[in-house]
Parts: C-alpha cells; sequence; structure tokens
C-alpha cells in the first residue's frame, strides 16, 4: 500500500470515527444508567475523589506489548499507555501505574487495587458480572501462533496440539470450552507462555490475533497461521462493579476522543509501527456504524 493510499484510507476511517461520537455517546448514557441501577452504592473512587487525590490508578498490562509493556529504560509504552496518560491529564491527576496479570485484573478492581483496567481488557459476560465496563475501544479475535515448519493453519489441527494458553484470558475459555480433552498448559505471565513456545514446549500458542502477529513478527521462526480465531470480541476500560460516576466519565471521555480522532492516532503512534499492512485498522478500531 502507497504512503498516499494509506494516509486517505487512515482519513477515511478517522471520518468513520468521527461520525460515530453521536452514537458513542447515546451508549455512554445507557450504560451510566445501567451501572447506576445495578447498585445503590457506588463501590470505588468517584471522579471527585480521584481529582481530590491527585492520582488515578490503572492497572496495565507490562509484558504485552505493543499494547502495554515497560521499555528498556523503564518507561510504560504500548496502546493502553497512550490511553492512560491522555485519561489522567483530562482528569487533571498525575499516573500510577499498577502491573497487573490478566487472571487478576477483576480481583485487581474487586480489592480496590486500582481505579481502572486498561490492561486489554476482553469484554465478557461473566466478567461484567464482576465488574462495570465503559463502551469498548478496540476490537479483536483470537489468533494461533506456532514454529515454522510445524505451523498450525487449521483450527482442526488444534485437538491434537499442545496448547499454551495464559490464564484469565478469552484464549483460555475459548480452548477449555473447544477442546476440553486438549493438552493444555496455562500460564500467569506473557513472558512465560511465548518462553516456552521458544522452548518447545507446545505446538501452539492461543492468544489475541494482535498478540500473536505482533510476537511471531518479532521473533524469527514463529508464524501467526490462523489470524481469526472464534468470535470477535471488544476490549474496553473497567472500572469497579457500582462506580457510576468514574464509568459515566469514561464514557463522555470516549466520546470527546472518538471526536477529535485520538485512537486512530493511538494507532499510528503505537501498532502501525509495528503491523504494518498485516492488521488492517478497520478489524481492529470501533467505528459503532
Amino acid at each position: 500500500m502507497s504512503r498516499s493510499s494509506r494516509t486517505n484510507r487512515f482519513a477515511a476511517i478517522g471520518a468513520t470515527l468521527i461520525a460515530s461520537a453521536l452514537a458513542l455517546s447515546g451508549c455512554s448514557s445507557d450504560s451510566s444508567a445501567d451501572s447506576a441501577s445495578s447498585s445503590d452504592d457506588a463501590a470505588g473512587r468517584t471522579v471527585e475523589e480521584i481529582q481530590s487525590a491527585g492520582t488515578v490508578r490503572l492497572g496495565v498490562f507490562t509484558d504485552k506489548a505493543p499494547f502495554g509493556s515497560v521499555d528498556s529504560d523503564g518507561n510504560y509504552v504500548g496502546y493502553d499507555i497512550e490511553y492512560g496518560e491522555r485519561i489522567a491529564k483530562d482528569l487533571g491527576v498525575e499516573i500510577e501505574w499498577v502491573p497487573v496479570d490478566a487472571s487478576a485484573r477483576v480481583e485487581y478492581l474487586q480489592s480496590d487495587k486500582v481505579d481502572v483496567i486498561l490492561a486489554n481488557f476482553t469484554v465478557t459476560d461473566e466478567r461484567a458480572e464482576q465488574v462495570d465496563f465503559a463502551d469498548p475501544y478496540l476490537q479483536v479475535s483470537l489468533g494461533v501462533a506456532s514454529p515454522v515448519g510445524s505451523e498450525i493453519t487449521d483450527e482442526s489441527q488444534l485437538a491434537d496440539a499442545n496448547i499454551i494458553v495464559v490464564k484469565g484470558t478469552t484464549a483460555e475459555t475459548y480452548v477449555d470450552e473447544n477442546y476440553p480433552d486438549a493438552n493444555v498448559t496455562k500460564y500467569e505471565q506473557y513472558t512465560e507462555a511465548t518462553n516456552a513456545l521458544i522452548d518447545g514446549r507446545g505446538d501452539a500458542w492461543v492468544t489475541d490475533n494482535t498478540e500473536a502477529l505482533a510476537w511471531t513478527g518479532s521473533h524469527d521462526g514463529f508464524a501467526t497461521g490462523i489470524t481469526k480465531l472464534g468470535t470477535p470480541d471488544t476490549i474496553a476500560a473497567a472500572v469497579q462493579k457500582g462506580n457510576s460516576s468514574l464509568l459515566a466519565w469514561l464514557n463522555d471521555e470516549l466520546v470527546t476522543l472518538n471526536d477529535e480522532g485520538f485512537f486512530l492516532q493511538d494507532y499510528q503512534d503505537t501498532l502501525l509501527p509495528v503491523y504494518g499492512d498485516d492488521v488492517d485498522p478497520e478489524d481492529l478500531l470501533i467505528s459503532n456504524n
């Protein structure tokens, strides 16, 4: 794709995102009302309490590039990090980054260790019973990474494969539901899962397709043979159940950021350098048409 074609495509996506702001606004008020009706007593810190404290606590990944990781200088970087920085800026507070494992995201909210989870959190019915999700800002499918030479390219191959997953992820749920008799090894952290694949302690790593593509793109000898597995899901920020104040603020913020094309710019800054033409931004960005 030429630079001019890519620029025109981004412009078109940006226009779509801007046009969707009004639709998001309507969704925002519904989400806030639902949250308020689900609990008489707000849980977690309100917007006013966060602003009074001067710090917002954001739960993020530190080992899931390009969404949330720590660079060689010790700085938090990635798509979710850019989003978190903008949230703090518009709240008028400083950030306390709180590293989380996938399996601990709900617990960190319920125990009031964080105000918001931004750790690439996929929306599911089960999780929605335990936390309140804001409106989504990304959509994603599962993918499968495997060694070149014994590449997994068809879902039917997973039945006889030694599968690697990270605990507390939608990949774990998908594999448990669809391959109950498979040999599955589960890890707490993403680095543990990828090291296992490198060491030959598994045939296939099932994870978000964006994660699989990013990792195999930077590791010779591995490929993402399946890029769309199962039903696409959405990614959203989450707050403690019943925190209608912060939930409403996040949904209003989402409208503002979509209106100005923030997420498109975030994509260009953090994801495009990793994926290039391997990922269509329309497959990730929420247009809500």
